[in-house]
């Protein structure tokens, strides 16, 4: 009796639930889709990644899915329907996630302009510094 209670404790330890263990192929895919999905919990970790109680149960339900024979959309979809976009790492092209794709595009672009205007030739001569020179060098030659 004791033994028993020892391997069921060391099965549990080791996450053996009792689910039958996929084949090769459908073990690699639930784990490239494990990876592929953020962790409704952690911050920036994949479900694969994850140690969150949370992240170990939707391991077990891809691995579920897969083995039920749903397409990587179909677990995909699941887990959107259930957590929203923000499960996704790469999240869907729609208005209202315009901002987000374009966001750094629109800020590397208007960097850029603002250098553009600042190191253009010609542009220096007409700040506040460069006329407070002039006045300088006036004053300078004037008192020689």
């Amino acid at each position: 009796m004791r033994r028993a209670i020892v391997l069921a404790c060391a099965a549990l330890a080791s996450g053996l639930t009792g689910a039958a263990p996929l084949p090769a192929e459908q073990e690699a895919r639930a784990h490239r889709l494990a990876q592929s999905l953020r962790c409704p919990v952690c911050q920036n970790q994949t479900l694969a990644e994850s140690n969150a109680p949370v992240a170990l149960d939707l391991r077990e339900q891809i691995q579920a899915q897969v083995a039920a024979g749903r397409s990587d959309d179909e677990v995909r979809a699941f887990m959107v329907q259930r957590f929203g976009d923000f499960v996704l790492y790469e999240p869907p092209r729609t208005p209202q996630t315009l901002l987000l794709w374009l966001g750094p595009f629109i800020l590397l672009g208007g960097g850029g302009l603002v250098l553009w205007r600042r190191l253009r030739p010609g542009a220096a001569a007409v700040g506040p510094d460069r006329e407070a020179a002039q006045d300088q060098a006036e004053r300078a030659g004037e008192g020689a």
